[in-house]
């Protein structure tokens, strides 16, 4: 039900349904809708226009800004109003127009959107979709269903992922990037057709990943994309070199559970 504190912070023309579960100091902007199932928690802000339908659960100190759609149905054939979920966690912007819809019960029947990730306008989650914290997706991003989004991933504008794709953390994709193959960790990816440029230095160094890292990341690079080999033989190789660097360990945990081959 709904929450009980101020009413001030419920616009009259909102429409609540009486199954929804919202924290007390939860805000909700005029013309907004959300339906049963929905449970909403401290401090998030529901702007105007919002339509959120269950069942759904979003965490604290959230910002929805005005005509998203959030937990609608996935755009899935098989889709057959099983019942599934959409899991969104905390200090997470999600800008105008976007849309996040719940899982299939071809998959595990669950998106899922971790914290303190950026969500800008036009953007799109589709059904069973795993995203990190810290994500940027820049206007118009899109992924199509089953895409892994790991941490500090960054989306250019327009960028567009293929099903079942999966993206390493701290990989960086520019505006109007295809991805139709998974992406490793730390890789840079741009231009048509969409190819390795290099590693994401600038992030890595904005969050404090130590120059001994950054320096093995980019000679883990050159064996993956420079020397032609086998993504098996390059993997033995970079073993070789990661001694107990974690991120090159990160690394290499990846490229052995690729899902649709490495974007080369």
């Amino acid at each position: 039900m709904r929450g009980c504190g101020k009413l001030s912070l419920i616009h009259p023309t909102a429409i609540i349904d009486s199954h929804a579960e919202l924290a007390n100091d939860v805000t909700v902007g005029a013309f907004s809708v959300i339906g049963a199932d929905v449970k909403i928690e401290s401090g998030t802000v529901i702007g105007p226009h919002v339509v959120i339908k269950g069942p759904t659960s979003i965490g604290k100190d959230n910002h929805i800004y005005q005509f998203t759609s959030i937990g609608e149905d996935p755009q899935d054939k098989k889709y057959a109003a099983e019942i599934t979920r959409l899991e969104i966690g905390d200090r997470n912007t999600i800008r105008e127009f976007t849309s996040m819809h719940r899982g299939t019960l071809q998959d595990h029947g669950v998106t899922q959107i971790g914290h303190d990730n950026l969500f800008m306008a036009y953007t799109h989650v589709a059904h069973d979709c795993i995203i990190g914290n810290h994500v940027i997706m820049a206007n118009g991003a899109s992924l199509a269903g089953h895409v892994q989004l790991n941490n500090h991933a960054i989306l250019g504008g327009f960028t567009l992922v293929h099903q079942f794709t999966q993206i390493g953390q701290f990989s960086f994709a520019a505006m109007g990037s295809a991805i139709t193959q998974d992406i490793p960790p730390f890789i840079m990816v741009g231009g048509k057709p969409t190819r390795p440029h290099g590693i994401n230095s600038v992030g890595m160094e904005r969050n404090g990943i130590s120059v001994e890292d950054i320096r093995l990341i980019r000679n883990a690079y050159k064996i993956i994309y420079k020397m032609n080999l086998r993504l098996e033989d390059a993997i033995v190789q970079i073993e070789a070199l990661a001694g107990d660097s974690i991120e090159l360990l990160n690394m290499i945990s990846f490229l052995r559970n690729v899902r649709r081959g490495i974007l080369r």
